[in-house]
């Protein structure tokens, strides 16, 4: 009885053993994928949170364009060979980044310029990809009229990124304290800001506040508008023409990047690289 025990435990223990775990399956040279979540760095505060003038760092100034510096040297770690960034393509990217190669746009502060143009210009990357892209709630809204439905008005009514919920309230601290000058560094800020648990919450606030309009208006509207948003950017970076040998550096508002972690770490196409481990 012992042996016959014995011998079907060394069965079971070698057909569990057999199973392949779920990776296993996926064993195609993935496309390396850094996404840098930034803030704005010419402030246009267009986003729900925004930052008082008081509160808001100069990347121009002496001692803010050294941590610039320091921060395009630690990004370059990554050795990207193509680089990707929230911009529409009529804000034609590729004709702004031949200016800046011959000296033009330098005292721009948007974040576009300071880090991917710089980072493309010094790597000798020739061409950025614009992946911006509008909601199906935009499409929706040309095809049907805004003005006119009132279905969308109903739909979208109080839904304005502005809650006053215990924790709603909660994340407003949590972005303040996010903010450039409570770091040491942009370096220590954009580590802050691009760690794992850090983009977890980011990510957790669009499932409070607005999310919570009525029964099903918020959750629907944060499907239609934000997260078809971020989808269609995800799949204008596959559009990105890569390979397993390519390194894709994609720039975007942070609020992106939280959303785009959970894309690449679910897509069995990239392979996710943290931000923290750029050695």
């Amino acid at each position: 009885m012992k042996t016959f025990i014995y011998i079907f435990l060394v069965c079971l223990s070698t057909l569990i053993s057999a199973q392949k775990k779920p990776s296993d399956y996926f064993k195609n040279p993935k496309t390396k994928v850094l996404v840098v979540g930034s803030f704005h760095f010419d402030y246009p505060n267009l986003d729900a949170h925004k930052t008082n003038k008081e509160d808001q760092v100069d990347v121009l100034s002496p001692k803010t364009a050294k941590e610039v510096t320091e921060l395009v040297e630690y990004i370059k770690r990554f050795k990207p060979t193509k680089i990707a960034i929230e911009a529409w393509p009529g804000w034609n990217a590729n004709q702004k980044l031949k200016e800046y190669s011959e000296g033009k746009h330098r005292d721009k502060r948007d974040e576009r310029y300071q880090l991917a143009m710089r980072i493309a210009s010094e790597l000798k990357i020739t061409e950025l990809f614009s992946i911006d892209a509008e909601s199906i709630l935009d499409d929706l809204e040309k095809h049907f009229g805004k003005t006119d439905s009132a279905f969308f008005k109903n739909l979208s009514k109080d839904y304005d990124f502005r809650s006053d919920d215990p924790i709603s309230q909660q994340f407003i601290a949590f972005y303040k304290s996010s903010e450039p000058k409570n770091f040491k560094s942009l370096l220590d800020t954009f580590t802050y800001m691009n760690s794992k648990e850090s983009h977890q919450y980011g990510y957790g606030a669009y499932l409070s506040g607005d999310f919570t309009l009525r029964e099903y208006d918020g959750a629907d509207m944060l499907a239609l508008y934000w997260y078809s948003r971020n989808l269609r950017m995800f799949r204008n970076i596959q559009n990105i023409p890569h390979n397993g040998e390519d390194r894709i550096l994609v720039i975007a508002g942070n609020g992106h990047a939280a959303v785009l972690r959970q894309l690449f770490t679910s897509s069995a196409e990239y392979e996710f690289i943290e931000f923290s481990s750029l050695k």
